[in-house]
């Protein structure tokens, strides 16, 4: 803002030389489906006796994935500037209630992660998440589904379970679990991935490109499709179950091929939590890229005792996609971020 109440702050301008482009992206019957969804999802937690939360958008901490980028901001605060971060999820200050007693709670917000974009990204998108103490993964998954389902206004869709090494094994011949990084390239390879064979990435970064091009396009076709128990090093903030072959109690679903939600028997252990955290600190140094400020306020939450529970997070706008047949995420955004 310009004038008396501000300074000009540069940045991004209109072509003046095109139509200036004011109107929303997303159609009538896409805004309008958005709120009945909203509504939707009030009305079933409330039924379920799952409360309703708030949590800030902006943190002093953020989230050390590499994998993900946090924007950041900043604060003019009575003691100075302080760097603020937009947060990823907000699985943090979720959990810090309910180490606080709240007992079951759900959040629709919206989150950022920078650099996202494209046909099914976003850099700004709508979350839900939400939480369920005492529950393990099979009760939060059957929730998942029905929520989904009712979502969709289809409560017969079928629902599968697969554990994700049996679906390495079963589509690409490869074992994610013990499968070599060469081994892994050469099935990216067979697999005629674009430029697999000039990559450079860890077995994670391998994996993840396997299950991105070569096996999620047919995953949750007219169904829902679970995805489950995944190798430890991308347990994230995951419980692991011991055992002759330790996995991550983790889950994704996926519907009409697109990543839907991410399903976690959430970690309780603060120092292996710490562990993990220090650990992607490392990596991200490793990397060049920003390392965020860890976030105390969450270990210390950790520490007090949270309880042991299991927690989602479903993408709100690619669920409105599948729900819309739309074929991009901008036709149910109402201001892409070009027009923001």
């Amino acid at each position: 803002m310009s004038g008396p109440l501000g300074p000009t702050v540069a940045g991004w301008e209109p072509d003046a030389s095109k139509p200036l482009e004011w109107g929303p992206k997303a159609d009538q019957a896409a805004l309008q489906a958005r709120a009945r969804l909203y509504a939707g999802l009030r009305r079933f937690f409330a039924d379920a006796g799952v409360m309703e939360v708030e949590t800030p958008l902006a943190s002093h901490a953020g989230l050390p994935d590499p994998a993900l980028e946090s924007w950041r901001t900043a604060w003019s605060s009575p003691a100075g500037v302080e760097p603020l971060w937009l947060q990823t999820s907000p699985e943090f200050p979720m959990k810090r209630l309910l180490a606080a007693g709240s007992g079951p709670i759900y959040q629709i917000c919206k989150v950022f992660r920078d650099g996202e974009r494209g046909r099914r990204h976003h850099p700004e998108f709508s979350l839900l998440e939400w939480y369920r103490p005492g529950w393990g993964l099979e009760q939060l998954m059957a929730e998942v589904a029905d929520l989904v389902r009712g979502a969709l206004g289809q409560p017969e869709r079928p629902v599968e379970i697969l554990a994700y090494r049996d679906l390495f094994l079963s589509r690409l011949g490869l074992d994610p679990f013990h499968a070599q990084t060469a081994e892994l390239q050469a099935g990216a390879q067979a697999q005629a991935v674009a430029g697999a064979e000039d990559l450079d990435l860890d077995r994670d970064g391998w994996l993840d490109l396997l299950l991105t091009h070569c096996l999620e396009a047919d995953l949750g076709r007219d169904r829902l499709t679970f995805i489950r128990d995944y190798p430890p090093s991308q347990a994230a903030l995951a419980h692991i179950r011991p055992g002759p072959e330790p996995v991550a109690e983790r889950f994704e679903l996926y519907l009409e091929g697109l990543e839907l939600a991410n399903g976690f028997q959430e970690l309780t252990d603060p120092r292996e939590q710490r562990r993990r955290f220090e650990q992607d600190q490392a990596r991200r140094r490793d990397l060049g890229l920003a390392v965020p400020p860890l976030d105390e306020c969450f270990l210390a939450a950790l520490e007090a005792g949270l309880p042991a529970s299991s927690g989602v997070a479903l993408g709100l706008d690619r669920l409105l996609m599948v729900k819309m047949g739309a074929s991009h995420i901008d036709q149910v955004l109402a201001f892409p971020i070009e027009w923001a």
